[in-house]
C-alpha cells in the first residue's frame, strides 16, 4: 500500500480503528489488502436512502447518495465521485488492464471505476461496502 497520502497508520491501528468503527469483518483486508467482497453481498448494494457516502477508514466524503445507481453488478455503483476525493491507479493485477480507486485521504482500496456508465459521466465506480460509511441526511 502506498504511504503518499496525508493520513497514515500502521496496520494495527487500522485494524483498531475499523473495530472501534464496527466495520464489516472483511473491511480491513479490502481497505488495506485491496480484496473484494462477494457480489451481492454488501450491506449498501440495496441502499438507497438519502445521505453521503464516505471512507470507512478516515470519513473522507467519497460519493452522494444522488449519484448511486443499480449496475446489475452486485456492488453499490455510483456515477461521480466528490471532487478530488478519490485517487485512480492503473491496476494490471488478474490478467487485465483496470482503474483502481483509492480514498485520496488515507489510501484505502474503494474498488474500481469503469468507464461504461449509463449517465452522462459514462462512469461506473464500482465500490465493495466494506470500503464506505453511509451518512443518512438529517431529517
Amino acid at each position: 500500500m502506498n504511504d503518499d497520502f496525508p493520513i497514515r497508520k500502521t496496520e494495527t491501528e487500522w485494524k483498531e480503528l475499523l473495530a472501534q468503527k464496527g466495520a464489516e469483518p472483511g473491511a480491513f483486508q479490502v481497505t488495506r489488502h485491496a480484496a473484494t467482497e462477494r457480489p451481492y453481498t454488501g450491506k449498501y448494494e440495496r441502499v438507497w436512502a438519502d445521505g453521503s457516502y464516505h471512507c470507512i477508514c478516515c470519513g473522507n466524503k467519497l460519493f452522494d447518495s444522488s449519484t448511486k445507481f443499480d449496475a446489475g453488478c452486485g456492488w453499490p455503483s455510483f456515477s461521480l465521485a466528490v471532487p478530488g476525493a478519490i485517487q485512480e491507479i492503473v491496476d494490471t493485477s488478474h490478467g487485465m488492464r483496470r482503474t483502481e480507486t483509492v480514498c485520496a485521504q488515507c489510501g484505502a482500496h474503494l474498488g474500481h471505476v469503469f468507464n461504461d456508465g449509463p449517465t452522462d459521466t459514462g462512469l461506473r465506480y464500482c465500490m465493495n461496502s466494506a470500503s464506505l460509511d453511509f451518512q443518512p441526511e438529517p431529517k
